[in-house]
């Protein structure tokens, strides 16, 4: 969800008074908030007024994050955010402990990605503290990880990928469904050499 950028109303000025009575009295009536700021110069309608606490911008300086940006701050690498999202991030991760430890967990899988000697260690110690921690939506991870664990060694040890045949293959599926229905096996190999 993306916040709505609202214009200013007759009962902005007012929004500092709002936010403090409705945190020192949750359930503070709107006829009184009404009352209270008509008698500091308010002069627009009560439908207004409560239209704009309805929408929350009495509430709350910062606009709502999307699950999806949160993750994205997460999942990128420190050097590709700037100072104001390292800032979000860690602001956002240090109000929940749970996101401290995903934050933290997510972080240390990143470093096994580059292939170098002694990941293999370092995935165990990995998936060890993952299954201590207290997050049971992480643990599957670590089962999917030891369901074919000489595949993942060997992908976070050996320089070499198979990155390359797979980006050909996706190609050559490409090729095939934008032909789909029009051709034979003839016309796509052509089409396969030409595009080389």
């Amino acid at each position: 969800m993306r916040a709505p950028a609202y214009q200013p109303t007759l009962v902005h000025p007012y929004r500092e008074h709002l936010r403090q009575r409705r945190t020192d009295v949750p359930a503070v009536p709107v006829t009184t908030l009404l009352a209270e700021i008509k008698t500091l110069g308010y002069r627009g309608s009560m439908n207004l007024l409560v239209r704009y606490l309805n929408q929350g911008r009495a509430d709350t300086d910062r606009p709502p994050i999307s699950p999806r940006r949160l993750t994205g701050l997460i999942l990128s690498h420190s050097d590709n955010l700037t100072d104001q999202q390292h800032k979000l991030r860690d602001e956002l991760t240090a109000a929940c402990p749970e996101m401290i430890e995903l934050s933290d967990a997510v972080s240390r899988f990143a470093t096994l990605l580059k292939p170098r000697n002694g990941n293999e260690t370092r995935l165990a110690e990995w998936i060890t503290t993952v299954r201590s921690f207290n997050l049971p939506y992480l643990h599957a991870f670590p089962r999917g990880l030891d369901k074919d664990h000489a595949a993942v060694t060997a992908g976070m040890t050996l320089p070499y990928s198979n990155g390359p045949t797979e980006g050909h293959v996706n190609r050559l599926k490409m090729l095939k469904r934008q032909m789909y229905g029009r051709a034979n096996l003839d016309l796509l190999r052509k089409r396969v050499l030409l595009a080389t």
